[in-house]
């Protein structure tokens, strides 16, 4: 749950993930139909494109208790922006510049580009994702 601290041995990381309805939804939907395994701590959530989210809905997430996000973008396949994986970017990048300046590490966000059939990528990152933030620790201001 956000606010939980957990530390040592059984930290699990706390990870939200913004996802895209027509895109990288059903990769995400089909680890889990699949059953591929990735943290039970991963949370998703879903909208229309990634490039509408803002760098302040990322920081708010750690602050209240996520220890990363990821943004599990369309890339080239946006039904809405041909220059959406260019925006997502920029707003990743913009994340990581406010996470730093309220003291957090901007290791904390990422993104990649999920296809609808990425399921196997989508766990990988997951996995990778989780280990690199058990090295950081839990999230708190530095």
């Amino acid at each position: 749950m956000p606010g939980q601290v957990s530390t040592g041995k059984d930290f699990s990381p706390r990870i939200l993930v913004f996802s895209t309805n027509n895109i990288s939804d059903p990769g995400i939907d089909l680890a889990g139909s699949s059953h591929m395994h990735y943290p039970p701590s991963v949370m998703v959530i879903s909208m229309p494109c990634t490039s509408g989210i803002k760098p302040e809905w990322i920081l708010y997430a750690v602050e209240k208790g996520f220890d990363g996000v990821f943004l599990a973008a369309d890339g080239e396949e946006c039904a809405y922006l041909p220059d959406c994986a260019e925006r997502t970017s920029d707003i990743v990048q913009e994340a990581q510049e406010l996470l730093v300046r309220k003291g957090y590490e901007p290791q904390r966000v990422r993104m990649s580009a999920i296809c609808s059939v990425c399921a196997g990528p989508f766990t990988n990152h997951m996995k990778e994702f989780s280990e690199s933030l058990k090295k950081l620790g839990p999230a708190r201001k530095g």
